[in-house]
């Protein structure tokens, strides 16, 4: 198993064939005019597009009298519950795809030499922790009157844009360093949602949701500060270790 960080048989950079690397921009050079290139139509094509396009999706009504009731006295006082609805949505995806990214790097620690490995009750309980506040989410959506299955608009968008992060530490040839590296991008963003749904729900009155989101806030801290640390700790370990010998014959070509 590749843990580490070694070199190889990698040809990806144009380095590594200077003749054909040559030939290869003397062609496109030769066979593209970029100076006759006009972009302007692509660019109206593309706004064309932004203007006419539908909405990524709707908030659903809330599924309960109480919920409706809810909704129309904060219309009445000139809020739009609805948006504290989206961003509790997108909350609850981004919570369900952290608790799968900690199992994703459980499932590797587990598999890698002990050398490799992190401290496996710590980052259980981390994943314990993302599991509880997607729970604690769902709650909140519920006491409000909404459906905590329904995808709302930001609740798509976020799936979209961590689905990259899942892919990293699920890829099998992902080192543990790799795997922290995604879950730290995670953790920073996941930090910062949770700041912003604090303000959001302040804003709106829910002190119940401010004083829970707020010790949830706490533990993501916590979170970030360990998972950042591994990865500082294990990137210096890295450049210290005693580097493999370079064998050709036993490298994976890239």
């Amino acid at each position: 198993m590749k843990t580490g960080i070694e070199m190889g048989l990698n040809r990806t950079g144009i380095g590594t064939s200077p003749l054909a690397a040559k030939a290869s921009i003397q062609g496109a050079e030769e066979g593209v005019p970029l100076a006759g290139i006009d972009g302007s139509g692509m660019a109206r094509v593309r706004a064309d597009y932004v203007r006419d396009a539908e909405p990524i999706g709707t908030v659903p009504p809330p599924t309960s009298v109480k919920g409706a009731v809810l909704s129309a006295g904060q219309l009445l006082s000139g809020k739009r519950p609805a948006v504290l609805l989206d961003k509790l949505s997108e909350r609850l995806a981004f919570e369900r795809t952290g608790t799968r990214l900690y199992e994703a790097l459980i499932a590797k620690m587990e598999a890698m030499p002990a050398t490799e490995k992190l401290p496996l009750e710590e980052v259980r309980r981390f994943h314990d922790e993302e599991r509880a506040h997607m729970q604690l989410v769902a709650a909140a959506i519920e006491r409000l009157g909404g459906d905590p299955t329904a995808e709302t608009p930001s609740a798509d968008v976020d799936g979209v844009a961590s689905m990259g992060l899942l892919q990293v530490i699920a890829d099998p040839r992902t080192s543990i360093l790799h795997s922290l590296h995604a879950i730290h991008i995670a953790e920073l963003a996941d930090n910062d949602g949770w700041l912003l749904l604090i303000q959001l729900a302040g804003s709106m009155g829910q002190d119940e949701m401010v004083t829970a989101f707020s010790a949830a806030l706490d533990e993501e801290e916590e979170h970030l500060e360990s998972v950042r640390r591994w990865m500082t700790n294990g990137v210096l370990a890295e450049a210290q270790r005693e580097a493999a010998t370079f064998e050709p014959g036993e490298a994976h070509a890239t």
